[in-house]
């Protein structure tokens, strides 16, 4: 009986973390609904914009880069914010911004005034893809976190679809004010439940505010044994760093080489293309002879196979493991680039065409939501030390917000420079140099705990082996 006893109170308590760390996630990972939805709006806003203020490319491309300008502005501003307020006072913060941002461009005048709203989103975006996945990373215990940070990722994509069909239910109207009017209903409610989450235990510990720390953990962890373990865990970590942040990087070689694996990460996923195909894509597919509804709604079918993709690494993360899904992700994701600009190139515009390129773009999507997608977010995250961890996901955040703005400040000056097939083939060049980038450098980090990952690699270990030994990857 005793034992029966027992094994039913281990349940009621597996059960308890479950339902408290999956809520914890679902409340950080609204920042990755709010990054998705200002992703996505633009797309069908887009062309309304063009008309009303009568933009030309460079103008427009200024319209829509703006955000990311200001989201790696944002990213740097991180830093300073999460070490001072914490995780969850940095994601308030965007939470303000987010507000500002919707308000500024729902009711925008000018160019000028548009591009001050979407900046203003833009740091809110940098801000909350900073602060989420390294919350989210530092409260999940070691076997949950690979899926709850790519829950963050699945957020991401609803927020892109969600964007993408009212898009589509408000084109026909032109109602592009609305498009971003809407977006302050999902705001608040982030506001509201990031108000209702705890500070992360890492950084209350790096505050001196240990039982705050402990009554955390308590929380999100089984057994009070499994809490206390894990607070001496930090503890020991946080004493073995004097050096902090850019001292780290000067001082500990190691701590440079997962330094710059995080931007190599983050830059290669914005050089497969993903963003500027969310940004531009009714553009793009202009090009293949789709017509301007048409291609609205075709867009918002790319935002379904991205969710539904997304859900797929979700369930897969912590049961392939990173590399695996890496690897798959990435080799698919060039194909896909490859065959889309062969086809740009033969300059098919037939019914069947039009549907083999949309099985290219759909392939490109699927690749890339299974992997590239979540994986530089947390892979970024977890290989960095504690006392460096803030500052290293702050520069590789910044480093992927430079990537996105360069990639979409260009892109349409570029397919009338080298072509719209050109393009595409450089693309199709960064997911495969991204796919032996993954093969040599990127560790298998399922199952390990965040402090055993920086344990081996201050060991010296190759960085590709600083993870699980026994996993066998590609």
């Amino acid at each position: 009986m005793p034992s029966s006893i027992s094994t039913s109170a281990q349940r009621d308590a597996s059960a308890r973390v479950r339902r408290t760390t999956f809520f914890l996630a679902l409340a950080a990972g609204l920042a990755g609904l709010m990054f998705g939805l200002d992703t996505g709006v633009i797309a069908g806003a887009l062309g309304f914009i063009r008309d009303e203020f009568q933009t030309n490319d460079r103008t427009t491309e200024w319209i829509v880069s703006s955000l990311m300008l200001a989201a790696a502005f944002g990213s740097v501003l991180a830093v300073f914010v999460a070490d001072k307020w914490g995780r969850k006072g940095t994601l308030l913060v965007a939470g303000g911004l987010f507000l500002s941002g919707t308000a500024l461009c729902s009711l925008a005048t000018s160019v000028s005034m548009m591009i001050v709203g979407r900046a203003c989103l833009g740091l809110g975006v940098g801000l909350a893809a900073f602060a989420a996945p390294l919350y989210i990373a530092e409260i999940a215990s070691q076997d949950r976190r690979g899926a709850m940070i790519s829950s963050y990722q699945l957020m991401i994509t609803i927020g892109i679809l969600l964007a993408f069909t009212s898009d589509s239910l408000l084109t026909p109207g032109g109602h592009w004010r609305i498009m971003f009017a809407v977006l302050s209903v999902p705001t608040v409610l982030f506001l509201l439940t990031t108000l209702l989450l705890p500070y992360s235990p890492r950084w209350l510990l790096t505050k001196g505010r240990r039982q705050e720390a402990r009554d955390v953990l308590l929380r999100v962890r089984e057994t009070a044994e499994e809490a206390d373990a894990e607070l001496s865990r930090i503890d020991r970590q946080l004493g073995r760093e004097e050096s902090a942040g850019a001292a780290l990087l000067i001082s500990n070689p190691n701590f440079r080489r997962t330094f710059v694996l995080g931007i190599a990460l983050q830059m290669l996923q914005q050089f497969s293309g993903i963003n500027v195909l969310m940004y531009y894509a009714p553009t793009v597919l202009n090009h293949m002879g789709f017509n301007a509804s048409s291609s609205v709604w075709c867009t918002t079918a790319i935002g379904v196979v991205n969710t539904l993709a997304t859900l797929a690494a979700v369930a897969l993360m912590d049961r392939w493991g990173r590399r695996l899904l890496l690897s798959i992700s990435t080799f698919f994701a060039a194909i896909a680039m490859l065959g889309f600009g062969t086809l740009l190139w033969t300059g098919a515009t037939s019914m069947t065409a039009s549907m083999i390129a949309m099985g290219f773009l759909f392939l490109f999507i699927a690749a890339f939501a299974v992997g590239q997608g979540p994986l530089p977010w947390i892979i970024g995250s977890e290989v960095q030390p504690l006392r460096g961890r803030t500052f290293a996901v702050s520069c590789s955040t910044l480093a992927s917000w430079i990537a996105n703005w360069l990639i979409s400040n260009i892109f349409l000056s570029s397919m009338s420079v080298i072509g719209d097939y050109g393009v595409f083939w450089c693309l199709a060049g960064f997911n495969a140099l991204f796919f032996v980038v993954g093969l040599m450098f990127v560790p298998e980090t399922k199952g390990c705990s965040l402090e055993d990952i920086e344990d081996r690699i201050n060991s010296g270990v190759r960085l590709r082996d600083a993870g699980q030994s026994s996993v066998k990857v590609l």
